[in-house]
């Protein structure tokens, strides 16, 4: 599946396809099989001809090493004794806090 995005400022037709930009305005996904070894796509597009694409496998899993793992394992587990301990913030006043920065 592919999912470009990006913010609609940078995004024009002429940039696109002028600079070569790889990103498009709307969300788009693509199917494709693989068949005899290679990626087939029969999807419609209003892609300009010649438009290069990247795919990803649709459930890739995760890319984490095992240190990250490890770490990413940890976190949880402290966060998981910072709710049984009570140590717990409002995300009302989280959010308060981003937004007046």
């Amino acid at each position: 599946m592919f999912a470009p995005v990006c913010p609609r400022a940078a995004c024009s037709p002429d940039s696109l396809v002028e600079q070569r930009l790889r990103c498009y305005c709307d969300r788009m996904t693509l199917k494709a099989r693989v068949k005899a070894g290679r990626l087939v796509v029969d999807e419609p597009t209003d892609l300009p001809e010649g438009t290069e694409v990247e795919l990803l496998p649709l459930d890739p899993g995760d890319w984490l090493d095992e240190e990250d793992r490890a770490a990413l394992h940890q976190a949880l587990k402290d966060s998981d004794e910072d709710i049984k301990a009570g140590r717990l913030v409002d995300a009302d006043v989280i959010l308060r806090e981003l937004r007046s920065r």
